[in-house]
């Protein structure tokens, strides 16, 4: 008997792998992206396709409505907000609840909100919460406890760390003004008037997460005090939410399952009742399973010959133009205009579509005193920074490298994407100046032999440029740059390409020179780009801190005139990046989605391109959808993006 029991064993084992890779039934929704999200926990995420799957996993107390941008109720199905712009309260609706039953309730929201404000929690959003009143304050003091407690352990003492956490607590209910008089009432009160706290209420770091699951898997830490948060909570099977899905099946690098939550309040507005997203990293892989037909959106069209792709679409539409601008001029919008045209021809496609998007592509210089290794870092001078960045002809890199005619940027915040905000250009390309900038910051060929050193003969280290694997423009930009600044500063440069999960790594510790970086703004307000370089925000990758520049954006904050508010923010940007630098700019991005209209309707074109998964789908389920059930889908006419 012994002899057959490891048999038996291994056959079982078998069993069970095989029903766990069996293939699922097909999803109303399939989607490709380039990388996994790294994690389902609401206050941890920071990536744009993190945020997207986040908004329809979990729901903010206000929504963000994709095809224009506008704050409609979500958990609170109203609100009201005080003459003074600082204290509003939320209502939250009677049927508002999680995937296991439970009823959304105030305290939620409130616990949720404390746990992202805890420095503990190590959150890149926390600073988006000190808006409310008291918790800057709170959020200092618990950094102090935590100090103290330190010091007591050095010193030989035995602190309480379960003490310290009481104490923590009872702080933030009395220095944090959040409160919740009852399940249905979420009371906010603000520092200050804030323009875009609804839009900052909508963004899923502000998204509640259901406490008992949650709390089953933190501790505090005896050693530090710390609480310390274990994640196996957002596992499918554990995780609980309230947005419109449920991930049911998350098999990391490969694929998640989204199912419907039928405990969702507007359900009835869900086009796809089921959603399959699918982590493909290699570009070319990707679009062969899109042109296949097993993929209904393609989140970024990778490979160098998507340029060859848009082509094929600019000569489509040029075919049809008169019917084209036809549908637009009576309010069409531009994917229903084209899913009406006939079939492409030989050459031609409809399926691939750009935008220009509400973010910007740049690379970071590392700004701290020392390197890793307490290494001297020349690019913690603002000279340096400026000579690397005046080195880089940009309308070459969009030209030649990424081909897909991007806006060179110049500045971080795209024009003209903010009503009422100034245009903003910082430093352009000029050699010449690059090469004296870097001469003032003592860098320099002192004796024509072609290399740049200092005063004291020490050659200019080779620069480490990191970048990330997951898409090649990334090493093509590098490699670009890299020769540029050999040619006109005679500095060497390495490039060092890291997995995606390695280079995130690399970036968090500043373990880099330059490194590769870009954003999507999260708000429609300048300071989801500002807000990148204050000292301490989990953002600011590059470590950049400047007392004068948080003093000139804290200044911007408290001017109560909108449009005087607006001007002075854009002399908080001219001056970043006209004298201190502390990233350099490239273009605004442009989003390449492979869809066909045909198939698939409900992408807004929005410059947010904030696009709502939930209302995503074949075009016959939203037409249904948009004909009676639920909340209503129908789009508004809006300009195209790029051909």
């Amino acid at each position: 008997m012994r002899l057959f029991v490891p048999i038996i064993l291994l056959v079982l084992a078998l069993v069970a792998a095989v029903s766990l890779d069996r293939p699922l039934p097909p999803a109303d929704l399939v989607i490709v992206d380039r990388s996994d999200v790294y994690t389902l926990d609401p206050q941890r995420m920071s990536y744009q396709h993190e945020l997207r799957r986040a908004r329809v996993i979990y729901e903010t107390l206000v929504n963000i409505r994709a095809e224009d941008c506008e704050i409609v109720p979500g958990v609170a199905e109203r609100w009201e907000v005080s003459d003074d712009g600082t204290t509003y309260t939320f209502h939250l609706r009677d049927d508002a609840k999680w995937s296991n039953g439970d009823p959304v309730v105030a305290e939620d929201f409130r616990r949720t909100w404390r746990r992202a404000i805890l420095p503990d929690s190590a959150a890149d959003y926390s600073a988006l919460f000190f808006s409310i009143k008291g918790a800057k304050e709170f959020f200092d003091h618990r950094q102090r406890l935590l100090a103290d407690f330190a010091a007591a352990k050095a010193a030989g003492g035995a602190p309480d760390a379960q003490e310290l956490w009481r104490d923590t607590l009872a702080a933030f209910d009395e220095m944090v003004a959040l409160r919740a008089p009852d399940p249905r009432t979420f009371v906010v009160e603000l520092n200050a008037p804030l323009a875009y706290f609804l839009d900052l209420c909508a963004f899923p770091c502000f998204a509640p997460v259901h406490g008992p699951t949650v709390d089953a898997f933190v501790s505090i830490d005896p050693a530090s005090g710390r609480m310390i948060q274990r994640h196996d909570w957002t596992k499918p099977g554990r995780i609980v939410t309230n947005g419109p899905y449920v991930p049911t099946v998350w098999r990391y690098k490969r694929d998640m399952r989204l199912e419907l939550n039928p405990h969702y309040w507007n359900k009835g507005a869900v086009v796809a009742r089921s959603i399959e997203c699918r982590t493909i990293e290699n570009p070319n892989t990707g679009v062969l399973s899109y042109e296949s037909g097993a993929v209904d959106w393609l989140t970024d069209v990778g490979p160098e010959y998507k340029t060859e792709m848009l082509a094929e679409r600019r000569a489509y539409l040029e075919r049809f133009k008169a019917e084209l601008d036809a549908g637009l001029a009576l309010g069409g919008r531009v994917d229903d205009v084209v899913a009406a045209l006939p079939e492409p021809g030989r050459g031609e496609r409809r399926n691939v579509r750009g935008f220009n998007a509400f973010g910007t592509d740049f690379f970071s210089f590392n700004c701290r005193p020392a390197l890793p290794g307490d290494r001297a870092n020349p690019f913690h001078d603002a000279r340096v920074r400026r000579a690397f960045a005046l080195a880089v002809d940009k309308q070459t890199l969009v030209d030649r490298v990424t081909r897909l005619g991007e806006r060179v940027a110049s500045t971080l915040v795209p024009h003209d994407s903010i009503p009422g905000y100034p245009r903003v250009d910082g430093l352009g390309y000029d050699p010449e100046r690059a090469r004296a900038e870097l001469k003032a910051a003592g860098w320099e060929d002192r004796n024509g032999d072609g290399i740049v050193e200092d005063a004291n003969g020490v050659k200019f280290p080779t620069v480490d440029i990191l970048y990330s694997t997951s898409s090649p423009r990334y090493q093509n930009l590098a490699l670009a740059m890299r020769d540029m600044w050999k040619r006109e500063l005679r500095v060497a440069a390495e490039c060092r390409g890291k997995d995606s999960k390695l280079y995130k790594e690399d970036l968090k510790k500043g373990n880099f020179m330059i490194a590769r970086g870009g954003w999507y703004g999260d708000y429609g307000d300048p300071t989801t780009w500002l807000d990148l370089q204050l000292s301490g925000n989990g953002n600011n990758d590059r470590g950049y801190s400047n007392p004068e520049f948080d003093r000139m954006l804290a200044e911007a904050n408290a001017e109560k005139d909108p449009a005087r508010r607006l001007e002075l923010l854009a002399e908080c940007e001219r001056w970043l990046f006209t004298v201190e630098m502390p990233m350099l700019p490239l273009c605004n991005y442009v989003s390449v989605y492979g869809y066909d209209p045909v198939e698939t309707a409900g992408m807004t074109d929005h410059p947010r391109l904030e696009q709502d998964l939930s209302t995503l789908g074949p075009r016959e389920r939203r037409a249904e959808v948009a004909g009676g059930r639920g909340r209503a889908v129908q789009t508004p006419a809006a300009q195209d993006g790029l051909p």
